[in-house]
């Protein structure tokens, strides 16, 4: 899905997270800290990860309980891989957080994979099939811009107390 490339581009750090091409390498919970009040939290992806599904369900296990029982826990951005749109744990995770209540953010993610003209369509994909109220932050690590504009609504999330 890109979540390592994606703290890495928001921390604008290279190698600050180690990223890989197959998916499924970050298998522990990973913090980073930002500042005293705020932390990016690096959680198992397993969507798309080759293991076995004994370690899936332990992972979502996992995911779930940490989500569920972090009281400090405030938002949750909510990574889609933009080529292939929401999975059904992507669905499950996003019924989940709006059924606890936790604001989310969701990032379109890989948007330099696809040709420019389907960009807006696969966002757009991604919109309906979650049932969101705005158009998904589309993120490139090739793109300062993009990055900007994710860290323009995080900053709203700093300042809460």
């Amino acid at each position: 899905v890109g979540k390592s490339t994606l703290i890495n581009s928001l921390l604008n750090r290279k190698k600050l997270v180690k990223t890989s091409s197959t998916p499924g390498k970050t298998q522990l919970i990973n913090f980073f800290k930002i500042n005293d009040k705020f932390h990016f939290v690096d959680l198992p992806g397993y969507g798309f990860a080759k293991v076995p599904e004994t370690v899936r369900q332990q992972w979502q296990r996992l995911i779930e309980a940490y989500l569920q029982e972090r009281e400090s826990l405030r938002n949750v951005v909510l990574i889609i891989d933009s080529r292939h749109g929401p999975t059904s744990q992507d669905r499950q995770l996003k019924e989940w957080l709006d059924y606890y209540d936790r604001p989310v953010l969701i990032v379109a993610s890989k948007i330099d994979k696809l040709k420019r003209g389907q960009i807006q369509k696969h966002l757009k994909i991604i919109r309906q099939d979650l049932s969101l109220d705005t158009t998904p932050l589309a993120h490139s690590s090739l793109e300062k811009g993009r990055r900007d504009q994710i860290w323009k609504n995080l900053n709203p999330w700093l300042d809460e107390d």
